[in-house]
């Protein structure tokens, strides 16, 4: 009988191992630079919570161009704790920006793709 309760134990504990999962959630998905002037700061955060219950671990972060660099955290993101990833866009470039930075994670959604949008403009000529 204790063989029968302790092989009960052990397969109960896999199952909820198994089923333990890192869930991100973004606070947004979606930044807006605005107006922006060439050569103005480019950098912003997404800030996001793992609110699974597993840590999270970003294995990658892609943009869509050279112009924007994404920088994902180095160690995991722990069941509750909050986590960012930095992009920098080149604020040289003059025009709109219409960007998508995607996240490769351990989640069950194992890509998300967040976007960057705004407009660089020229910088007023002072008289």
């Amino acid at each position: 009988m204790k063989k029968i309760t302790m092989i009960a134990i052990f397969v109960l504990a896999g199952i909820a191992t198994a089923t333990a999962q890192a869930k991100m959630e973004f606070k947004s998905e979606t930044i807006d630079y605005g107006t922006i002037k060439k050569g103005s700061d480019g950098v912003r955060v997404f800030e996001f919570t793992n609110t699974g219950d597993a840590p999270l671990v970003i294995e990658e972060v892609k943009s869509s161009c050279g112009c924007t660099i994404p920088k994902k955290p180095k160690d995991p993101i722990q069941p509750g704790k909050k986590g960012q990833i930095e992009v920098k866009y080149d604020t040289k470039r003059v025009g709109p920006i219409r960007k998508t930075v995607t996240v490769y994670s351990n989640t069950e959604e194992s890509t998300k793709a967040l976007k960057i949008k705004g407009t660089v403009v020229e910088e007023e000529n002072q008289s």
